[in-house]
């Protein structure tokens, strides 16, 4: 997609709000000798544009090719200022540090004592909400200033810094472990999906087992519990484990209930783990508590206390219209969740310099999903060529791989088989080139290539066979991932059946309502 080759500080202006760009203006304009700046009429220049031009700007004579790049610099940093001083964006981190700095200032005017009372503020406030890397850093500090000022106020000053500086290293320690853990697992997970194999298996626990450092959970402390979950979260994905998936996503998010401040303060985690225990609800198939999550996460964010800021905004849409749309494919009410196909469209439009890639494509394969499920197989053959014809789409190769193989399907729907076997070689060779040809997958392929030479009164008897076929694999640890992405089994029900799929998709959801 082009937004990733614009120029940043383009992407940077055209991202700021009104109220954002009038205390811009405000911060520059404290000084009269601002007024005329050169980085002010390159500002409004850049917002006045629609897409970045370079040879514009330098058009325009507000500064010439070789002091651009030099003013592009110094506007961006003026914004940062302006938007640091912006109340919104003034949480408990950015406080802490800003006091961490005016310590910092203190002490090199040599006025130790009112540093020293600054940090021991900061670093109560830090400790208590669990900013312990910061908190280390004012320790380092406290240190420093000590070994030039005795205060003489503590007799074992320098034994109290010590210990804490060790307890906070150690915590650190952890912290890092379990969230390198989970981070190389959550890049695992994006690169090539779930195991596919007994040997993907054994190598991801293999990997967890090995890297997982001793730990006792009461000597845990809210972020090393938080990465600890995490791990474990990507670990069952990894492995299809679902149901620990929904265990480690519950307690994520219960973590955040027990610690309510720690919402507000890392509210991007908090919609993550909410997303992440959806996801597993949905994989489960728990449809009553799929909808308690969902509406209470929807009324958190919504609630006037809630953290508001363009990335909070751009996850919660990504996350609560993603499982709105989950929540649609669980019951079978495709044609009830039509509504949600303006909203998604007019939010990737909204929030695409903010979401990435493989999410947008998500987006697009379940709104395909949605149409295929009511029927309309030409408008889910649309979304899902989005996701085929995007060449520059690295991570998720399991989507890129169902959405070829839903297409093929969705075109044989349609009445639209006059290339299917050119599209039939050209996916076959995809998932070749993947290395993510699975049984059901080769068994799809098979029933599509032999189309022709059936007769239309032994369609019923094929598509018997391949259902019975296909149920061998519903709880196969490593061939049940495909009916995730696209539900086969109740495809074929629906024409054993002459039902719609739709139908078919409502009458298990009520036979598995709990």
């Amino acid at each position: 997609m082009t937004n990733a080759h614009k120029d940043a500080l383009f992407v940077l202006v055209k991202s700021l709000s009104k109220s954002e760009k009038r205390q811009f203006k405000l911060y520059v304009g404290r000084l009269g000798v601002n007024t005329d700046a050169k980085f002010i009429a390159l500002f409004n220049l850049m917002d006045k544009m629609r897409e970045y031009n370079e040879k514009t700007i330098l058009a325009s004579g507000i500064v010439k090719k070789s002091q651009l790049s030099n003013l592009k610099a110094h506007l961006y940093k003026q914004i940062l200022i302006s938007l640091r001083l912006n109340p919104v964006n003034q949480n408990m981190r950015v406080q802490i540090r800003e006091q961490l700095d005016f310590a910092t200032i203190l002490y090199q005017k040599g006025l130790y004592k009112q540093s020293l009372k600054i940090l021991d503020k900061a670093k109560t406030i830090a400790i208590e909400n669990e900013e312990k890397n910061i908190a280390y850093e004012i320790v380092e500090l406290e240190k420093i200033i000590e070994t030039q000022y005795i205060t003489r106020s503590i007799p074992d000053r320098a034994n109290e810094l010590a210990i804490q500086a060790k307890e906070l290293s150690a915590h650190n320690v952890m912290t890092s472990k379990l969230s390198n853990l989970s981070l190389q697992l959550y890049g695992w997970m994006l690169k090539v999906g779930y195991a596919k194999s007994d040997e993907d298996l054994n190598k991801v626990k293999s990997y967890f087992e090995k890297q997982l450092p001793k730990y006792h959970i009461d000597e845990l402390g809210f972020r090393e519990k938080l990465w600890l979950y995490k791990a474990h979260l990507w670990y069952s994905f990894l492995t299809q484990d679902f149901l620990f998936c929904y265990k480690y996503a519950n307690k994520w998010v219960d973590l955040f209930y027990e610690n309510k401040e720690m919402i507000y303060l890392n509210p991007v985690f908090f919609l993550k783990g909410n997303h992440y225990l959806l996801e597993s609800l949905f994989y489960v198939k728990y449809s009553s508590q799929f909808k308690q999550v969902l509406e209470r996460m929807e009324a958190m964010v919504e609630s006037k206390d809630f953290p508001k800021n363009d990335n909070i905004s751009s996850l919660a849409f990504l996350y609560i219209n993603s499982n709105k749309l989950n929540l649609h494919f669980m019951e079978g009410t495709f044609k009830k969740g039509l509504y949600l196909v303006k909203i998604v469209e007019y939010g990737i439009a909204k929030h695409k310099d903010r979401i990435d890639e493989h999410h947008i494509m998500l987006l697009y394969y379940k709104v395909a999903c949605l149409y295929f499920g009511m029927g309309d197989n030409k408008a889910c053959i649309q979304y899902l060529k989005k996701i085929i014809n995007n060449k520059n789409l690295k991570m998720r190769e399991d989507l890129m791989c169902f959405a070829r193989v839903l297409s093929l399907v969705a075109h044989y729907e349609a009445g639209m088989d006059y290339h299917l076997e050119v599209q039939l070689k050209s996916t076959y060779k995809f998932l070749l080139k993947m290395d993510d040809l699975h049984e059901v997958q080769k068994e799809m392929i098979k029933f599509l290539r032999n189309l022709g030479n059936i007769y239309p009164s032994d369609l019923r008897n094929e598509f018997q066979k391949l259902h019975t076929e296909l149920k061998k694999y519903e709880d196969h640890p490593y061939e049940k991932r495909a009916f995730l992405y696209l539900d086969v089994i109740s495809w074929l029900e629906s024409h054993l059946e002459s039902k719609p799929v739709g139908q078919i998709i409502r009458e298990k959801a009520l036979s598995l309502t709990r």
